[in-house]
């Protein structure tokens, strides 16, 4: 692993969720002055969306609150990815269980949910919005949000 603390974030698709996440926790990395200490990135367990932007009514529902996705493109998880991230965290127990399928014997970091880092503790999983309306989006948002500041609290302890 690099000098940089390595965060990757999960989801199915990565064109919602993960992508979310990835937007929200780097702007969170500027503001706490941790943007040149982390390297930061996110991805999906499937294939299906491969090099494509992501979702556009998550992009709209991230912009009204600040968050630009747009640069963002999709990928598949890689083997390589546990050889750079310190924290592979996903968005759902599914891709917890794919992801922990594919980790190396070796791999010494965090595979966990991303909930685990939200202030609210009666969830397990951020909800895939692709299927439902306006206020799955929002929902994913506000779960991120809480769950990227836990994590950015974390980090600073951890890694001081």
């Amino acid at each position: 692993m690099s000098d940089k603390v390595g965060v990757l974030f999960v989801c199915l698709g990565n064109i919602c969720r993960s992508p979310t996440a990835h937007a929200v926790f780097e702007t969170l990395a500027a503001r706490h002055g941790l943007s040149e200490k982390l390297l930061i990135d996110s991805c999906g367990t499937g294939s299906w969306h491969i090099g494509q932007p992501p979702d556009e009514r998550m992009q709209q529902a991230a912009l009204q609150r600040g968050y630009d996705l747009s640069y963002l493109r999709a990928r598949r998880l890689a083997s390589d990815d546990f050889d750079r991230f310190n924290y592979i965290l996903t968005m759902d127990t599914r891709n917890l269980a794919d992801v922990m399928k594919h980790a190396p014997d070796y791999y010494a970091g965090e595979v966990r949910l991303l909930l685990d880092y939200a202030e609210e503790k009666n969830l397990l999983e951020v909800p895939d919005p692709y299927y439902g309306g306006e206020e799955g989006f929002e929902r994913v948002l506000t779960l991120v949000e809480s769950a990227c500041e836990g994590l950015i609290e974390a980090i600073h302890r951890n890694h001081a």
